[in-house]
């Protein structure tokens, strides 16, 4: 007998006795009124014999096969990622008023050029002259001409006038200037002016008489 075979009957051997004392637990077990889950439990562990056998033989791999010469395989590109992303809503665009233009400028007209200023006149070849009396103008109205009204009453003032001339030395015009708050003073004044007054008239530059004009006043007063 080889030794493989001598260590099976032995292990054989030691199996049966095994399986005789399970018996013999069992049988106890049942006498004893052991719960049957923990017998099952029991004969399954004692039942369990680990019998080892032999490893097989080892065998030698095979050659490895010869591969042929295979090109590889093209690189494939990756798909296109795939945007999955609602589209954003649409915007609307409002367009822009530009501002308002600014008012034009107005530019004034320019300023008229003013007129150059006309030549001065040649001077004269004598000095002008005005209008003078001719004698003494006190005596042009004195105390008998008083008007007797107004010496009854007492009234008295002064007269201011202006006379104008004429190129003759005459008077051509009387004008009270200043009255003297009584009319019939102011009447008599340019009365008395207008027949008596002479005067030397006027002149210009080239020495010709002219028109011309004269103021004086008198005064009216009571006399003692």
């Amino acid at each position: 007998m080889a030794y493989a075979d001598q260590q099976m009957s032995g292990n054989r051997i030691v199996a049966i006795i095994i399986v005789a004392l399970v018996h013999v637990v069992v049988g106890y077990a049942l006498v004893t009124g052991l719960a049957y889950s923990a017998i099952k439990k029991a004969v399954e562990r004692v039942t369990t014999v680990d019998i080892e056998e032999p490893p097989p033989p080892e065998e030698e791999p095979p050659p490895p096969e010869e591969m042929p010469d295979v090109a590889p395989p093209p690189p494939v590109a990756p798909p296109p990622p795939i945007n999955i992303a609602p589209a954003p809503p649409p915007i609307q665009t409002q367009p822009t008023i530009p501002p308002p233009a600014p008012p034009a400028l107005r530019v004034p007209p320019p300023a008229p050029v003013a007129a150059p200023p006309p030549p001065a006149p040649p001077p004269p070849r004598v000095q002008p002259k005005s209008a003078s009396p001719r004698g003494n103008p006190a005596s042009w109205a004195n105390d008998n001409d008083y008007p007797s009204r107004a010496m009854r009453e007492e009234r008295e003032g002064t007269v201011r006038f202006t006379v104008q001339i004429g190129a003759d030395g005459r008077v051509t015009s009387c004008n009270v200037t200043g009255s003297s708050g009584h009319s019939d003073l102011d009447s008599t004044t340019c009365s008395l002016i207008q027949r008596r007054a002479r005067f030397n008239p006027a002149t210009d530059g080239n020495g010709q008489a002219v028109a011309g004009s004269w103021s004086s006043s008198v005064r009216w007063q009571i006399p003692e």
